[in-house]
């Protein structure tokens, strides 16, 4: 496992890169600070095309002026040309005095097989049709609803069921954030002292992976509606962990099994309304023991300040899917509280996500 800084030293990085940016922006006249934050969609869109294209896979070797790289991934010389110059400027690629591209540490993580590649996010977040459902942002804001439903005509889960192209795009996206959060939150938190610990949707168990690695003393229960076809089974034999792990299927808003010692919920409860997310971890009260323990692998937005911090971002784009939120540690107390739990203590990782740990009231 990689060594991480301490939360605490990842905080204080955060706060000063803030303060150097503000700093920044404020040096500008405010329309053009402005600007540049209007027209920030347009280098999305520029990843988006570069990681399509591969171009960071094409650098893999050396740098290559633009024509070269153009022949190598099928793309016009001069229009991909232009999208390195943008790139560039950014510290994507680095230019050299020949005109020649070459990856910097930024470029590198587009390359797909890089350990903590950026490519599926970068692919969905540009993506049409997830630009479409942001075109639909001013309804949910007026309204307080989600307007993905009205959009599509059918819930978010739906429509991505019902087109799997981009419902692949969008799963290995959004599996793409949360293989960076595993070792953060293994690292943050000791799961040796579990006899077993059940991980809650918990897609193929990379989480759980994880956890099992880091305890070798402890079991795993991997409870997932697709478990049994989305090869969960294969992904934990080749962690190494199978031996030491159960899967079984069922409903996301069903009877939850009984007898595990932590329950963990990793960006479960942030995706639904309110009553949803209330019955989900009202289920997970009535199968938890007495002394267990409730984690929650959730982006705790701070409770006031204007610092940066992801989970401001996601939760909006959490109001516009799906009606879900991101929430304050005061907030998780509340609705842990009417879901029959007690907060315990909110554990910081070295990622944006935090571990909400409760124990039944």
């Amino acid at each position: 496992m990689p060594e991480l800084p301490p939360p605490s030293v990842v905080r204080g990085l955060e706060k000063q890169r803030a303060e150097l940016q503000k700093q920044v922006r404020d040096m500008a006249p405010p329309p053009f600070s402005l600007l540049e934050l209007i027209m920030g969609s347009m280098v999305t869109q520029a990843l988006r095309v570069t990681a399509e294209l591969r171009v960071a896979e094409a650098l893999a070797d050396g740098p290559l002026g633009a024509e070269e790289i153009a022949g190598r991934v099928g793309a016009n010389a001069d229009a991909l040309g232009r999208v390195l110059r943008l790139l560039a400027s950014q510290g994507v690629f680095s230019t050299g005095e020949d005109g020649t591209y070459a990856l910097t540490p930024l470029g590198d993580a587009l390359r797909a097989d890089h350990p903590m590649t950026m490519r599926d996010i970068a692919l969905l977040m540009g993506h049409p049709i997830h630009w479409e459902d942001w075109g639909s942002f001013l309804e949910t804001v007026v309204t307080g609803e989600p307007s993905l439903p009205k959009l599509r005509g059918m819930s978010a889960f739906e429509y991505l069921e019902s087109n799997p192209e981009y419902g692949a795009v969008f799963i290995n996206g959004m599996g793409n954030m949360s293989a960076t959060e595993t070792v953060p939150v293994v690292a943050a938190y000791d799961f040796s002292r579990f006899g077993t610990v059940l991980d809650f949707c918990g897609g193929q168990g990379g989480l759980l992976a994880g956890i099992l690695q880091q305890a070798p003393g402890t079991r795993g229960v991997l409870y997932d509606p697709r478990v049994e076809g989305n090869g969960a089974a294969g992904f934990l034999r080749e962690q190494g962990v199978a031996d030491r792990c159960t899967t079984v299927a069922g409903d996301l808003f069903g009877p939850v099994p009984a007898g595990a010692d932590a329950y963990v919920l990793k960006h479960i409860v942030h995706d639904w309304p309110e009553a949803e997310a209330l019955r989900i971890l009202r289920n997970v009260r009535a199968a938890i023991k007495p002394d267990g323990r409730l984690l929650l692998v959730e982006m705790v937005v701070p409770e006031q300040g204007d610092q940066p911090h992801s989970g401001k971002l996601v939760d909006l784009w959490l109001m516009l899917l799906v009606g879900g939120r991101e929430r304050t540690a005061t907030q998780y107390a509340d609705l842990l509280s009417r879901a029959g739990f007690r907060l315990e203590r909110v554990v910081e990782t070295a990622a944006a996500v935090s571990i909400v740990e409760a124990v039944p009231a």
